[in-house]
């Protein structure tokens, strides 16, 4: 509930930052997506899944260190006119002879970004570049499924224009994640795109489609609530952030909840149809011999399992969903520093008196003989030997 909290927190701070389908929503159609692929890729893709699914919102991390990152999430679809789609030429070349390349990118790149990613994944494959054809498939993976959030289409992609603040993150959050075990999860198999362009730019205009009801519905479910109910408020570093309250969301998933749950469906269908599509245009090369051992029998059992699970739809009642699994701890080796690494002592602890001793004190070392011997020169330098007494064998000698 905290992370929930903290997300819609710096959503409403920082609105133009905030993620497609936050971190939860982008791990689910990425795992999801696996399922979809066709068998000769299925094998590949499961072994590094977990790796996929965690990459899978790297794009989100690169916005706060790269300013160009934000426009390839979203498309303001609004911004060009009421025929908007009638009127955007679907070719990135004829569109921004139209409307220049610096207005497309002010507004939003995603579908462009789609079939640019694509691309360069099918470059991957055709070099058998392991590392990069995971890395594409998660970067590529994440493009596809801010394309089906109708926020990610919209100047409005806040609800800041119309005095409903907060709704990125309740739409693609806040729903999902208090919602999951209420959607269907089974997507379609994958299949291969004859035009990945106009593939995309359908997936836009579908969510374009939905925002007139996504914004009627909030409103709608305002006038059964008061501003004290519909809000709840956080305070930290002397700063107080406004979100939807549970009660509001939960309420709203009631109007709304069958297409957050539509939309996360399809995503996965269409992100498992970009790999195959990149994965046949680069002459469907075997992907098992890409990896250093051939599948196991372990292997090829856990992920017959988990076919069946998904095709059940039991991934998140039989706890397979990797989404909603906590990330294991880092284990390091214990290290031994110097004093020199050690952590300052706190000034409340350099302050404080010695505690009395239980017993006498002990009685002093020996002193340390020291030998020291000087060089001439301009910069004399000093050499000093140190001579202790010897220690009892205590058994780490």
């Amino acid at each position: 509930m905290k992370k929930t909290l903290l997300v819609l927190g710096l959503a409403l701070l920082f609105p133009a930052l905030s993620p497609g389908w936050g971190y939860f929503g982008h791990r689910t159609i990425g795992q999801v997506a696996v399922y979809a692929l066709p068998s000769a890729m299925q094998g590949f893709y499961f072994r590094h899944m977990s790796e996929i699914v965690k990459l899978i919102t790297a794009p989100d991390e690169r916005r706060e260190s790269d300013p160009a990152e934000a426009p390839k999430h979203y498309i303001d679809m609004d911004h060009y006119g009421e025929n908007p789609f009638g009127d955007m030429p679907k070719a990135w070349d004829k569109a921004s002879a139209k409307y220049s390349a610096d207005t497309l990118r002010k507004y939003g790149t995603v579908p462009w970004t789609v079939t640019e990613v694509k691309e360069q994944l099918t470059e991957a494959f055709k070099q058998r570049d392991t590392t990069a054809i995971i890395r594409l498939s998660a970067d590529l993976g994440h493009y596809v499924s801010d394309a089906f959030v109708p926020l990610h289409t919209t100047e409005n992609y806040d609800g800041q224009l119309t005095n409903q603040e907060g709704m990125h993150s309740l739409w693609e959050s806040k729903l999902p994640e208090r919602h999951i075990a209420e959607y269907k999860l089974d997507s379609d198999p994958g299949y291969y795109l004859k035009d990945p362009q106009g593939a995309i730019w359908q997936v836009v205009q579908s969510s374009y489609g939905f925002l007139g009801d996504t914004f009627d519905k909030e409103e709608l479910v305002t006038r059964k609530f008061t501003p004290d109910t519909k809000y709840s408020y956080s305070h930290k570093f002397g700063k107080t952030r406004r979100a939807y309250s549970d009660a509001f969301a939960d309420a709203y998933h009631k109007e709304v909840g069958g297409q957050v749950a539509y939309r996360l469906k399809q995503a996965p269908t269409m992100v498992a149809s970009m790999w195959l599509t990149a994965w046949k245009d680069a002459g469907s090369p075997d992907l098992n011999a890409l990896m250093a051992k051939k599948p196991t029998k372990e292997e090829k059992a856990a992920l017959a399992a988990q076919l069946k699970t998904w095709n059940k739809n039991e991934l998140v009642p039989e706890q397979q969903l990797i989404a909603l699994q906590k990330e294991k701890a880092v284990e390091r080796p214990d290290e031994i520093k110097s004093a020199e690494d050690a952590p300052a002592t706190p000034a409340a602890f350099e302050a404080a008196p010695p505690a009395a001793p239980a017993t006498p004190a002990a009685a002093p070392a020996a002193p340390e003989k020291v030998k020291v011997k000087t060089k001439g020169g301009d910069a004399p330098k000093q050499k000093e030997k140190i001579k202790k007494e010897k220690k009892a064998d205590d058994g780490w000698n």
